[in-house]
């Protein structure tokens, strides 16, 4: 009889400390306050993400990945359920990426938001609301190395072209010709240094020039001062203008009316002289006897009437 009171204390001791257990987990596990779903539909891989996974808003825990599954909507597609708190700010902006913790490596889904929007992602009938996912930094990292791979294959295929047989010899030529212009170059250098010098020369005999002609400059800025000065040679010929202006006019006024009179009166005094040496030329005895006194007209003492006429 006390070998089966000692199993059933026993086995009611093992009873309580598991009810006490399973209480216990159940209160652990138990989520403090209203949760809400949302879902992540994706065609990037979720490897290492498991149902119970932790989603996070910024660092701060808000919920947990509560089933992981297919996108009936979209074949080929990720669909994850999460059931977030209530309280968590879930806009149109917020968005989701795979992250990783620290070295443990345990992967999470982390919320993020760009800012774009300040309205809250309202839940439309029965289909619950989704929050678009984003590229996390593996994918990145590995969507980047394999952009890396693509360029370094790239670059082989053309190392290996540029290395064909048909282009070491042209590479070849390219050296020997190379070669050949580095030999040329001391005789070349020489030519430039002669040229130089040459140059230098011609430099210094441009700055003595330029002297020069500062100093010609100079001189007619001071000879164009001196001109313009007052009292100078410009005023001095501005006054002799006008002098002489003042004489052609009193000219003008005074000598060219007696001169022409002066013209006038040789004029007639020609035209007589012209007209003697005339008569003289067809009478010369005019200058012993005098002119031939012409015969009187009709109405002038002694005149007579000619016979024939009669």
């Amino acid at each position: 009889m006390e070998n089966k009171a000692h199993a059933l204390a026993a086995g009611a001791f093992v009873l309580v400390v598991a009810a006490l257990l399973v209480t216990l987990a159940v209160w652990l596990m138990r989520e403090a306050g209203e949760l809400r779903s949302y879902e992540v539909s994706t065609r990037d891989a979720v490897t290492g993400l498991q149902s119970q996974a932790s989603v996070r808003f910024r660092g701060v825990k808000v919920g947990k990945v509560a089933a992981i599954g297919f996108d009936p909507l979209n074949p080929g597609q990720v669909l994850l359920r999460l059931d977030l708190d209530a309280n968590a700010p879930i806009t149109r902006s917020t968005y989701a990426t795979l992250a990783y913790q620290g070295l443990t490596g345990i992967a999470f889904m982390q919320l993020d938001d760009s800012g774009e929007s300040r309205e809250l992602l309202a839940v439309a009938g029965d289909q619950a609301p989704r929050i678009p996912m984003r590229p996390g930094l593996m994918d990145q990292w590995s969507r980047q190395g394999e952009r890396i791979l693509g360029q370094l294959e790239e670059t082989t295929r053309r190392v290996n072209q540029l290395l064909a047989a048909e282009n070491q010899q042209a590479l070849r030529k390219s050296i020997d010709a190379l070669s050949e212009a580095a030999a040329a170059v001391p005789s070349v250098m020489q030519e430039a240094r002669v040229s130089f010098r040459a140059m230098r020369v011609s430099a210094d005999t441009v700055g003595a020039s330029a002297d020069q002609v500062r100093k010609t400059a100079d001189a007619y800025a001071r000879l164009a001062q001196r001109l313009q000065q007052p009292g100078g040679t410009l005023d001095q010929l501005q006054q002799g203008a006008g002098a002489l202006a003042s004489t052609g006019q009193t000219v003008q006024q005074t000598s060219l009316p007696r001169l022409n009179r002066t013209l006038d009166d040789a004029a007639r005094t020609v035209r007589q002289v012209g007209r003697a040496a005339s008569g003289l030329d067809d009478n010369p005895q005019a200058l012993i006897y005098g002119p031939v006194l012409a015969p009187p007209g009709p109405g002038e003492p002694g005149f007579s009437v000619p016979r024939a006429a009669r």
